[in-house]
């Protein structure tokens, strides 16, 4: 400890360092006397001091540590579907996080966590469970759809392998079919052309499997002996190959039931182009984000499917 004699009066001066030990303040522009003594008197008040910065430091580092390790924990424990105040900062959370991987090391999908109002849709089906419901795609939010169909038949279709080990069939009437599709996004163009110029490619429920529309799937496992209440479309995954044979399938298939409703979750042009050419503008009742829900009633004998044509191909 250091004391400063100056004008026949002691002066003692203490500083901090920047790593918290106690230095030597020199003073500038003055002359005094040093002696490098200890002060008998003052020797408890430094120990006190020297006590009490220590325990501050050492609070300090408690502090930041907890505080650190507590926010890192709480980021790894949020759960898998997070509440937003509106659909544009969950849409904006989205779009910042990284692409989920559903495959294996260098394949991922477009799949995307669905907003709360998105997933509303759900309460469609809480409305006619038990019933019949076919969803084209898989993903966990889907799969909880199962446990709301309590009683009623679940088939989901799925392209994926990976996505399909990772989830399991249960007692509850749900299934899990492989399915491969093998037309291209980059042809939509062309088949919706097909579909406009082919009268083959009319909805005739009953001869779906033996159609040759280019748009018909009629390798579906389990999918035409039932007549189908809800209908969801969000497969295959993806930009490669395209929704056009899916959306084309479940419009037919629902022309098959007294009424079922057709869930499309919209990702580009070609949903939109498909869904108003097939599920047409005058069956829309409701689109919540990117889910357009048809309603398609009573029309097993109908040789069109819309009134109206909303589409042009020249």
């Amino acid at each position: 400890m250091k004391t400063t004699r100056c004008n026949q009066k002691l002066i003692i001066t203490l500083g901090e360092g920047y790593d918290g030990s106690l230095k030597h303040q020199p003073e500038i522009g003055r002359s005094c006397q040093k002696d490098e003594v200890f002060g008998k008197e003052t020797t408890p008040v430094f120990v006190f001091i020297l006590s009490f910065l220590s325990i501050l430091r050492l609070l300090k580092i408690v502090v930041t540590t907890t505080s650190h390790y507590s926010s890192r924990a709480a980021t790894l424990s949020l759960p898998v579907q997070q509440e937003c105040s509106s659909p544009s900062e969950c849409s904006k959370e989205r779009s910042n996080a990284p692409p989920v991987e559903s495959g294996p090391p260098g394949t991922t999908t477009n799949a995307t966590l669905l907003t709360p109002k998105e997933f509303t849709f759900s309460n469609l089906i809480s409305k006619r469970a038990p019933c019949n419901l076919l969803v084209f795609g898989l993903q966990l939010q889907y799969f909880n759809l199962s446990s709301i169909n309590a009683g009623g038949v679940t088939l989901f279709l799925e392209d994926d392998p990976y996505k399909i080990r990772q989830y399991k069939e249960d007692s509850n009437g749900t299934r899990i079919y492989k399915v491969q599709y093998q037309k291209p996004a980059k042809n939509a163009y062309k088949m919706l052309k097909h579909s406009k110029e082919n009268p083959i490619c009319a909805p005739r429920t009953s001869l779906l499997q033996q159609s040759t529309c280019k748009l018909a799937l009629r390798n579906l496992p389990q999918v035409y002996q039932l007549k189908w209440d809800v209908v969801l479309v969000d497969g295959p995954s993806g930009e490669a190959p395209g929704r056009m044979t899916t959306i084309y399938t479940a419009s037919v298939l629902a022309r098959a039931g007294k009424t079922t409703d057709v869930v499309v979750h919209i990702h580009s042009t070609i949903e939109k182009w498909f869904s108003w050419e097939f599920l047409c503008e005058e069956n829309l009742v409701s689109a919540k984000g990117k889910f357009w829900n048809f309603r398609i009633s009573d029309q097993s004998n109908s040789t069109k499917f819309c009134t109206s044509e909303k589409v042009q191909i020249e």
